[in-house]
C-alpha cells in the first residue's frame, strides 16, 4: 500500500476556508508586493487593502511567484510527516509557479506530483477539489495526477468586469482602451483557455448596467459548453455588492443544474489585475 496523498495548492485557487477544511487542502500563498513592504496573499494582506491603497496612491502591487526553493521546504513538511504530495499549480501561462513548483518536486524521487491547472481561481479550484476526490477514493499520487492532466481542459473560468481602471493601471489594456470602454459602457468576459495553459481573451463584450449584464452573461455561460458536470459551481468575485453576489447564487441554484453552488471571494494575486466589480461563474463539464 502506498503513502498517504495530501493535496497541495498555490492560494490562488480561492477556494474558501470551509472547502479547504472539508477537504483537507493546504494551501501556500503567493507574494504581493506593495510600497516597500512584501506580504503574503490572504495572510498578510486582503484584496480590500490592495484597493484602498490604489484608490489613495493610484499604486498597484506587483505579485510574485514563490521560489523554487520555498516549494522544496514546503514540500518537505508534509514528506517528513510520511506523506506524499499532489500540488496544484496556477496556470502555466499566469505565472512562472508550476515551473518552480515542477523544479521542485524534482527533489523528491517522485513523491511529490506537480499538475498544471491551466487556469485560474476556482478554475484552479475544482480541479483543486476533482484531486481530493480522487484520493479519498484511495489512488495514489502519480494515479491521480495523471487523472487531473488528463481533466484541466474541463475546468471553465470566465469573468466579467465592470470597469478596466485596474487593468489599465496595471498595463494590461490601454488607458485609451479603458476610457473608451467605460465611456461606451462596455463590460469585457474575460475568459480562460485551459487549451493554451491558462491564455486569457476577450471572449465577448456586454453593454449595459454591470448588475444586468451580470444575469445576461449567468445565462449564456452554462450553456455554452454542452454537458456540464453537476457536481458543483462556483460563483466567484472580486468584492462585488452583496445584493448582486447572493443574486446571482441564487440564480444559479434556481436553474437546478449543479448540486452544490459555492460563493468564494478571490485572491489578492488575483484582484489585483481585475479590481473590485469583477464576477465569474466557473464550473467543469463531464
Amino acid at each position: 500500500m502506498g503513502n498517504k496523498v495530501i493535496i497541495t495548492a498555490d492560494s490562488t485557487c480561492d477556494l474558501s476556508k470551509e472547502l479547504i477544511e472539508r477537504y483537507n487542502i493546504k494551501t501556500i500563498p503567493l507574494h504581493i508586493s506593495l510600497g516597500d513592504e512584501m506580504y503574503d496573499d490572504w495572510v498578510t494582506i486582503t484584496p480590500d487593502d490592495i484597493y484602498n491603497h490604489f484608490y489613495k496612491t493610484k499604486e498597484l502591487p506587483h505579485t510574485a511567484a514563490n521560489s523554487v526553493g520555498e516549494y522544496v521546504d514546503y514540500f518537505q513538511e508534509f514528506i517528513d510527516q510520511g506523506y506524499d504530495v499532489l500540488h496544484i499549480s496556477l496556470g502555466s501561462n499566469l505565472s512562472v509557479t508550476h515551473r518552480s513548483s515542477v523544479l521542485a518536486a524534482q527533489e523528491f524521487d517522485g513523491r511529490v506530483e506537480a499538475v498544471d491547472s491551466c487556469n485560474l481561481s476556482t478554475g484552479s479550484g475544482l480541479i483543486v477539489i476533482k484531486a481530493a476526490e480522487l484520493v479519498e477514493q484511495g489512488k495514489g499520487v502519480k494515479e491521480v495526477a495523471e487523472e487531473l492532466r488528463a481533466l484541466v481542459h474541463k475546468s471553465h473560468a470566465s469573468f466579467v468586469i465592470d470597469k478596466l481602471n485596474f487593468l489599465a493601471a496595471g498595463g494590461r489594456c490601454s488607458a485609451i482602451e479603458a476610457f473608451g470602454a467605460n465611456l461606451l459602457n462596455l463590460k469585457p468576459c474575460i475568459e480562460v483557455s485551459t487549451q493554451e495553459n491558462g491564455k486569457m481573451g476577450v471572449n465577448k463584450k456586454y453593454r449595459g448596467k454591470f448588475e444586468k449584464i451580470c444575469y445576461e452573461y449567468l445565462d449564456e455561460i452554462v450553456n455554452k459548453y454542452g454537458e456540464v458536470d453537476p457536481a458543483r459551481a462556483f460563483v466567484t468575485h472580486a468584492g462585488c455588492d452583496d445584493e448582486l453576489v447572493e443574486g446571482m447564487k441564487n440564480a444559479l441554484i434556481e436553474k437546478n443544474i449543479f448540486k452544490e453552488v459555492f460563493v468564494t471571494r478571490a485572491s489578492c494575486t488575483i484582484s489585483s489585475h481585475c479590481g473590485p466589480s469583477t464576477l465569474g461563474v466557473l464550473f467543469m463539464t463531464k
